[in-house]
């Protein structure tokens, strides 16, 4: 099959204008007609050529086919391009099937409903032990109405059964607070993303996980049996550890969970619909077979290869593409097999291809972020940027870099309409920006769009996990699922798919597939029957490979990784790009609206900190005149780190314990709803020309400090929790305790205030080291605007002092009050006993020293 040529290069300073394509195998060579003018049209006016050869039985002895590239000159003159050798033959040998050896595969089954791509090995009936098993099958028998009230019988069956299902107080309460903390109105494609993310990293970090490059592992808690009767096969697949299929809370009552050591973010995240990140290339996912399943490439080379020589590129001149079959000749017509195109193969080896003609397509190239990029600065950063090219057409991004960063998020969507095949090969480069010196390259990578586009396992649109008509996880292809399903299903030449709605299954080439009663409850209380058929096709689509003997695996919605390759340093990654890619024909009535993968903006917020009081709090400081243990108590609070801390002032010479502040901090933040992370944007330097974006949870922490006058001040203990579940405080100081995870917790993005009483953790955080009365309220920019307070006791609404004990002094500036306090408070009795004393002392040794001389003057009578 002659297709087309692409990417020849000039030979002899001229253009390879009207090339020519012969094959050559055991002596009988077939010739192309020559392209009239390949820079208009790469492509072949006739594709399909076929010669009768004579080869050994053995494969290992079938001599090697030779594809050589002519370039059909003026005058007469034929001039050599470049050659291709083929020395095994076994890609390209073509063995039918019959019909036996498909009716002894062994059947699998749909595994999971989210990534819909796994499948695990079927049990029989008995082995079910799954908590839905039974509803399935009493279900199907008892709905046998019409599709409208059968329907609507099934999902309230369904939503009786399991709400009647017993749970555990704890772990549904449990869940509750789980998708209470989901604000479902903030979900966007960055929350399947990172979901997604969350998902492979807890699988990878189970005993026995495996990656997405694996085959999928063995999950104990799915449950999956297939039942033939009357020759018709039923798959049923059950988990009982159902996730949520929705944006609500319609699935609380049926949701279970099995596994109490789960984070709390993944608990979170798995309540939301995922996507299929993979770590490498589309290309090199086995199951897609390089989507080069009937077109090949074929590369040209010139010269002869030297020995030691490992880069070809300096050889390689152009590519050819097409396919070659080999077979018996006549051909097995009693077979049931398809030809790789998924055609009849007794209408032909390449009966069912596409029209290789010239098609208008429009491509959107999704870039969601670059991975561990080489350094390009002094520094080890790097500030990149995207430039797209597409066949002549270039798009330079520069005015978006991300400044010094290596893990940068570009959250960019480029369109371009362009015509295949002039305009098929894509090349997506990540450089770095300079601001005196000229721009470099870190790396690129390059996507051959035709393969795509007219690959079986359909690439140019990936499949949701669910069809939603609305929402986050909205349809994105221009066709529903029910359209797709029905046009596979004419191309194999099976029978169109039959759904019966009332029992929520759709049979396809004799084979029944069946939604989960969660899923049937979920679309019975939220959407219509329009939407139970969608996803009964969807349904299908996943598991099109198990449909022989034409399906195929295709492709889901995903997120690939693309290594980056410098020609500077070939073979050595330069880091990697997350991405995927869409491509709808113009030709088509309507093309859906982009998705918008934007990175997320941050909502201004104002947190307002009120502290009151504390009490017991560790003393840390002996008093040098009376001994007593004391503290000079104040408070610290921030929320983007200690340097942008805020303090109260400081209660001196606090004797129990105790300390009284009336102080209010006002903490500005910026925050991402969806990823629950503060963002701050700083300069590294004073010689950094732009600000670091840098994201941090949002934590809430105050600590508290004895303030020293010569030495550095003493970190007595810090209270630090996340503004999404920030524990409840207590209502007095006498039942404030530890924090334990059993604490009722609230989240101050929905509740907006809260007061009461919370502990100070050591540095061991297994001792209290004290105890603080604070107000918290939460405002967006907008209302702290409208209700302006001063920060510490100042205007507007200012605070009260604090009724401070007369002992909360600092001595070196209250020189009187220290005397005060040191002589005439403490040694009150002392001084009036001594001045008693020295009083009669004195009379005492006045009357003793005048008595001899008044009775002198009283004897002589003076």
């Amino acid at each position: 099959m002659f297709w087309g040529v692409r990417e020849l290069k000039k030979l002899q300073f001229m253009s390879v204008n009207r090339p020519r394509v012969d094959v050559e195998c055991a002596g009988h060579v077939i010739s192309s007609v020559p392209i009239t003018d390949a820079n208009v049209n790469p492509n072949f006016s006739v594709t399909v050529m076929h010669t009768d050869v004579e080869l050994p039985d053995d494969e290992t002895y079938c001599p090697p086919i030779t594809i050589r590239c002519v370039d059909c000159r003026n005058f007469g003159r034929f001039v050599l391009v470049g050659t291709h050798t083929i020395r095994s033959l076994q890609k390209y040998l073509y063995h039918p099937k019959s019909k036996d050896s498909f009716d002894n595969l062994h059947i699998k089954s749909p595994s999971k409903l989210i990534e819909g791509t796994a499948s695990e090995p079927t049990i029989s009936r008995q082995a079910v032990t799954s908590k839905f098993g039974n509803l399935v099958q009493s279900t199907i028998l008892q709905n046998t109405s019409s599709t409208s009230s059968g329907l609507k019988n099934l999902g309230q069956e369904i939503a009786s059964k399991t709400a009647r299902t017993p749970l555990r107080r704890s772990q549904s309460q449990v869940q509750r607070d789980e998708l209470d903390e989901i604000d479902w109105s903030s979900l966007d494609w960055w929350s399947k993303y990172y979901a997604s993310v969350d998902k492979l990293e807890h699988e990878r970090g189970k005993p026995g996980g495996r990656g997405e490059s694996d085959e999928p592992a063995d999950d104990p808690a799915i449950i999956t049996y297939s039942v033939k009767e009357n020759g018709v096969t039923s798959i049923f697949s059950e988990k009982k550890e159902a996730a949520d299929y929705g944006e609500g809370h319609e699935l609380n009552d049926i949701v279970v969970h099995e596994n109490n050591d789960v984070s709390r973010r993944h608990s979170m995240f798995k309540h939301i619909q995922t996507l299929k990140i993979y770590d490498r290339e589309l290309e090199a996912v086995k199951e897609f077979e390089g989507f080069a399943e009937w077109l090949h490439t074929f590369n040209f080379y010139r010269g002869k290869k030297i020995a030691d020589e490992e880069d070809e590129e300096s050889r390689l001149v152009g590519k050819f593409k097409g396919c070659l079959q080999i077979y018996k000749n006549p051909p097995d017509l009693s077979a049931q097999d398809v030809n790789i195109v998924g055609g009849d193969p007794k209408m032909g080896m390449f009966s069912g291809m596409p029209a290789n003609s010239p098609v208008k397509v429009l491509v959107r190239i999704y870039i969601v972020l670059g991975k561990e990029l080489h350094p390009a600065d002094m520094n080890g950063k790097a500030d990149p940027y995207l430039i797209i090219k597409l066949g002549q057409k270039v798009i330079n991004d520069i005015d978006n870099y991300v400044p010094k960063n290596l893990n940068p998020i570009f959250g960019r969507c480029f369109e371009q309409e362009v015509t295949f095949p002039m305009e098929s090969q894509l090349c997506i480069q990540v450089m770095d920006w300079d601001m005196f010196s000229k721009n470099d390259l870190i790396g690129e990578t390059k996507i051959d769009l035709e393969n795509r586009y007219y690959s079986r396992h359909r690439a140019t649109c990936g499949l949701n996990n669910l069809y939603h008509s609305s929402g986050y996880n909205a349809w994105r292809d221009r066709q529903k699922p029910s359209l797709i399903l029905a046009k596979l299903c004419t191309e194999a030449r099976i029978d169109p798919p039959h759904y019966r709605l009332h029992q929520s299954k759709v049979t396809v080439a004799n084979r029944e597939f069946y939604l989960k009663p969660a899923l049937v409850s979920y679309i019975f209380k939220n959407y219509d029957a329009s939407h139970m058929e969608e996803n009964l096709a969807l349904e299908v689509l996943k598991h099109w490979s198990e449909v022989k003997p034409a399906g195929c695996a295709l492709v889901p919605e995903h997120v690939e990784t693309r290594s980056l390759y410098s020609p500077e340093k070939p073979g050595v990654e330069q880091g990697k790009l997350q991405m995927w890619i869409d491509m709808f024909p113009l030709d088509a009535p309507s093309v859906p609206k982009p998705v918008d993968i934007s990175p997320r903006k941050p909502i201004a917020y104002e947190l307002r900190v009120t502290i009151w009081n504390a009490d017991e709090v560790i003393l840390e400081e002996d008093d040098f005149f009376t001994g007593e243990k004391s503290s000079d108590i104040y408070i610290k609070g921030f929320l983007t780190g200690p340097s942008e801390s805020q303090s109260t002032d400081v209660h001196y010479r606090s004797l129990t314990g105790e300390g009284n502040f009336n102080w209010r901090f006002i903490l500005p933040f910026d925050y991402l709803l969806a990823e629950q992370k503060i963002v701050m944007k700083k300069k590294e330097s004073i010689f950094s020309w732009d600000e670091t974006e840098v994201k941090l949870p949002a934590k809430l922490t105050l600590q508290v400090w004895d303030a020293d006058h010569i030495s550095a001040d003493d970190f007595l203990g810090s209270f630090s929790e996340e503004l999404t579940r920030f524990p409840r405080g207590a209502k007095s100081m006498e039942r404030c305790d530890l924090i334990t995870p059993d604490m009722p917790t609230v989240n101050l993005f929905k509740q907006k205030r809260i007061k009461g009483w919370w502990p100070f953790l050591q540095e061991n955080r297994t001792m209290m080291a004290g105890k603080v009365e604070a107000e918290i309220e939460l405002l967006t920019a907008e209302e702290a605007e409208q209700r302006p307070v001063g920060e510490g006791r100042n205007s507007p609404e200012p605070l009260d002092k604090p009724n401070r004990p007369d002992t909360s002094f600092i001595w070196f500036l209250n020189p009187l009050k220290s005397m005060n306090y040191l002589f005439c408070k403490r040694f009150k009795k002392v001084f009036i006993r001594l001045a008693v004393f020295i009083m009669v002392t004195l009379l005492v040794v006045l009357l003793v020293y005048n008595i001899p001389r008044y009775a002198a003057k009283r004897i002589v009578g003076a």
